[in-house]
């Protein structure tokens, strides 16, 4: 079974969770530890990670945190995807693995088809999609909860 990795899950639900609960203010990472669960140490690099991807931008300061670097529309999933396979990849230099003839031209081949065919699935399914699903699933956004309208 394919399987997503850890840290590919914690990048998606983070730049979700500042998307969906952000409005116009950053969000700080012990706010998405909070409401996520996610452990701070997968956090904070992932996040430094997507902010030189440009996915995210940094706001420093005291009210700092982190805030879409574009409009929700224009992120989509398999761009996280591929940050985090690429920090992955640094962790763990793979070394090549011994195959048959089998699975060198059959296997491998195979293996890459769906691998496109799944990270074209993933470009297709932007942040703002993620947001209009969970707001018709019923998850209430803390922005929501914030407002506050008294004059």
């Amino acid at each position: 079974m394919l399987r997503p990795s850890k840290k590919m899950l914690f990048a998606i639900e983070a730049v979700l969770d500042i998307a969906y609960h952000a409005g116009g203010e950053p969000v700080q990472s012990r706010e998405i530890t909070r409401r996520q669960g996610i452990p701070r140490r997968y956090l904070e690099q992932t996040l430094q990670q997507l902010v030189r991807a440009g996915i995210l931008m940094g706001v420093r300061g005291p009210r700092g945190g982190y805030r879409l670097a574009r409009e929700r529309r224009r992120i989509s999933v398999g761009e996280i995807v591929r940050v985090v396979r690429a920090l992955e990849a640094g962790e763990e230099a793979p070394e090549e693995i011994p195959s048959s003839d089998l699975g060198k031209q059959v296997i491998r081949p195979m293996w890459s088809v769906l691998q496109e065919e799944i990270m074209g699935r993933l470009d297709s399914i932007s942040i703002d999609d993620l947001c209009l699903q969970a707001h018709q699933t019923g998850i209430v956004s803390e922005v929501t909860q914030k407002m506050d309208f008294t004059i």
